[in-house]
């Protein structure tokens, strides 16, 4: 049997199509004499406490309050704009709470609910007017039917504003300050540098990240006066200055040498241009033909033994995968890069070093020389639902264009504290632009989470993470890496940090065999697309599955079997056609249909709860003759359930996720050209986005398979003429 490798230019069959006829059935929970008499007296009080806050911490005499929707109300074509505009008010952002609303008529709606929750900010005389103003709203404007979307109105306090962790005991705590529209950074920035020192705190100017609407910094004082700092009107959040993960192996090596043998050929393609960010390579280590380029971000820092292990054994993950002891290692798909990051002023002895280590890593990112970058390592923090961290904030901005596959260890907490939440994914992992890994115990066919892999969910959008898993070591099984030194020898090892480069390394395997012809965000949707399932772990453990290590299960179709990609580029507000190609005969049988959308998407940093500023609706029409009135009947393909937690009622959850998969069984009677229905939503801090909105690069991959029809992939080449089956650029025996 011939190679058959997956099918390109699935992008030249799609066009666009008109949009379909839109229904607003929209019940509403409250009249807006009702809504008047609950919130009104809210901002009474609301307006009394801003008005005790000391002129220092209101820069420009601005205050900020927050505002919670109905749970109704949190699709962003509901966003409270006129209302906001008339009473002279702006959005800094938003974050998901959860409440159980004064009355609710959707019938499956839980008690409590999540919802979006507005921070809006105005001047206090602006505020001050707002209880006149609601009581003056006539019934059927625009501004008073909105008025009737709000559930609470409150004045912003410490409590809502400072992450305490007791167990820290530092003095130095990072700080997210809200930018003010039409206003330069550095009014926020000298105001609150001042308000800063006379609460006793000293603001670190050498490391700053503005990203979207927020600043990140970094202060230093007692923790007694917190509270106080807090009073500041534009500070988001603040928490104690977590630490860097540690680089330090989870199991150390065995006293007894285990030797291997080094592949003889070189990596299969110099084409893909790869990047480790980690703590460093050892003076005396045997991968020196197979690293491209060696940098340390700091030359004046010195190395720590233990990070320059670890930096060589993920090296050595991405470059040969888990090696059996007593064997000959995997040939390397490409060379690599190693950027050390990671140094003695990360070993505990720099309180900032947090802000310091992602410098080096904005800055790398910044340069735009890769395709494939990992990173094993971020704070030791599990991400927050309410407010985004400023590593996953800059991580996301910069993989927006979605021209670098980031893979990101999740971390090795997955044992601490369930109760308290300290397992969960740790930043910058909840990043919904990368690709975050979590470790498999085993890697064979009966696996499961490994223990310590840090366990979703994640923050929505991006709710499903870990993304996927791939095997990361356990007592039972461990990772063999290569040692430090100048001899072929191993070291036993396990963790997330491991099983992350061994899944970038699948990656980089598909674009060194199908070369520039598949993109790197292609790429991710292959990894996800061809994940394998197991039994025995939650969705929450182990994401879409673990990618399979043998990069011809990604790119090859056996008998029966036909796998095409669609790569390019979505308008906002435009409705796109995706036909699913098929023989021109009718297919016997039962017909399995997968599908795998992934889209990069700017991100809004301040609105915790419309994260993604990109979204897609998708619809699936399975046979084009057969019709609800005018449009071709659709069928459920992506669901939101999938993205829900038992507390969650939201129809639109699922569209602003990042990553879609989901497969499907039909009878080949029932597919007629069918197709995939795309409409890209664009919104800007929650509302939504105009057609000046971005152009959001997209990844589509669908297998159709065939039991009865063996020559099902031959028979649609013949009938779609502008599909190409995608070559290989090397030679490689490849099993199928």
């Amino acid at each position: 049997m011939a190679n058959r490798f997956i099918i390109g230019k699935g992008e030249l069959l799609t066009y666009d199509i008109p949009p379909p006829p839109m229904r607003n059935n929209k019940v509403h929970p409250y009249s807006l004499i009702e809504a008047q008499a609950a919130v009104v007296p809210q901002l009474i009080k609301a307006v009394q406490d801003v008005k005790s806050l000391p002129p220092e911490a209101c820069p420009l005499d601005i205050a900020v309050l927050k505002l919670d929707l109905h749970p109704a109300y949190i699709a962003k074509s509901f966003f409270p704009r006129a209302f906001l505009r008339e009473a002279g008010l702006v959005s800094l952002g938003s974050r998901t709470v959860k409440l159980s609303p004064r009355t609710d008529h959707r019938i499956t709606a839980p008690d409590i609910c999540e919802t979006t929750e507005l921070f809006v900010a105005g001047t206090r005389a602006a505020l001050a007017r707002l209880p006149d103003y609601a009581r003056q709203l006539q019934d059927g404007t625009t501004a008073a039917m909105q008025f009737r979307e709000v559930e609470n109105v409150s004045a912003m306090t410490a409590l809502d504003r400072v992450r305490p962790n007791p167990a820290s005991g530092g003095r130095v705590f990072e700080v997210g300050l809200h930018r003010l529209p039409d206003q330069s950074l550095d009014v926020v920035r000298r105001a609150f540098t001042g308000y800063a020192g006379a609460c006793g705190f000293v603001v670190n100017t050498k490391y700053e990240f503005p990203v979207g609407g927020m600043l990140f910094l970094a202060v230093e004082g007692d923790p007694s006066g917190l509270d106080a700092l807090a009073m500041f009107t534009l500070l988001r959040v603040v928490r104690p200055m977590p630490a860097v993960r540690s680089a330090r192996p989870l199991a150390r090596s065995s006293p007894i040498a285990v030797s291997f043998r080094m592949p003889t050929a070189q990596p299969l393609s110099d084409e893909p241009s790869v990047a480790i960010l980690d703590g460093g390579l050892p003076d005396q280590h045997i991968l020196q033909r197979y690293i491209g380029r060696y940098e340390k971000s700091d030359a004046a820092a010195a190395d720590v033994p233990d990070y320059l292990e670890h930096g060589l054994g993920v090296t050595s993950a991405f470059l040969f995968g888990p090696i059996e002891p007593g064997t000959e290692a995997p040939r390397p798909y490409s060379y690599v890069d190693h950027y050390r990051v990671l140094d003695a002023h990360s070993n505990h002895e720099d309180p900032y070093e947090l802000y310091r280590t992602l410098a080096h890593v904005e800055e790398i990112l910044l340069s735009r020389q890769y395709q494939f970058m990992n990173l094993s390592l971020g704070p030791d923090l599990p991400y927050e639902d309410s407010d985004v961290h400023a590593w996953t904030a800059v991580l996301d901005t910069l993989l927006s264009d979605g021209d670098t596959l980031l893979t990101v260890a999740v971390g090795n907490n997955g044992e601490r504290d369930e109760a308290l939440q300290l397992n969960r994914i740790q930043v910058p992992s909840d990043s919904v632009n990368a690709l975050s890994i979590g470790a498999a115990n085993f890697s064979g066919e009966t696996w499961a989470r490994a223990a310590y892999s840090a366990v979703g969910p994640g923050r929505s959008p991006g709710r499903r993470k870990p993304d996927a898993v791939a095997f990361g070591g356990s007592p039972k099984e461990y990772f063999h890496v290569v040692r430090p030194g100048m001899k072929a020898e191993l070291s036993a090892t396990m963790g997330t940090s491991f099983a992350s480069p061994f899944g970038l390394r699948t990656g980089v395997g598909v674009r060194a065999i199908l070369g520039e012809d598949v993109h790197p965000l292609t790429i991710k949707a292959l990894m996800v697309h061809a994940c394998e399932q197991t039994g025995l772990a939650s969705v929450q453990e182990i994401g879409w599955g673990r990618i399979p290590d043998d990069v011809a299960h990604i790119i090859m179709c056996g008998d029966g079997v036909a796998r095409i990609i669609y790569q390019g580029l979505l308008r906002p507000g435009k409705y796109l056609r995706a036909p699913i190609p098929l023989p021109l005969d009718e297919l016997e049988g039962k017909v399995k249909v997968s599908a795998t959308f992934c889209y990069a998407s700017p991100v809004d940093v301040e609105d915790a709860a419309a994260y993604t500023k990109a979204g897609l609706t998708i619809t699936f029409r399975p046979h084009v003759d057969k019709k609800s009135g005018a449009q071709v009947k659709p069928r459920s393909f992506f669901t939101a359930t999938q993205f829900r937690t038992e507390q969650e009622q939201r129809s639109d959850l699922g569209k602003w996720e990042t990553v879609l998969h989901s497969k499907d069984s039909f009878y080949g009677s029932s597919l007629k050209e069918p197709t995939f229905d795309v409409h890209y939503n664009a919104r800007e801090g929650g509302a939504n986005g105009g057609k000046d909105s971005e152009l959001i690069r997209y990844a589509l991959v669908v297998t159709v398979e065939a039991p009865k029809h063996a020559n099902l992939y031959d028979a649609i080449l013949q009938a779609h003429a502008r599909l190409k089956a995608i070559e290989p650029k090397i030679t490689l025996p490849l099993r199928t």
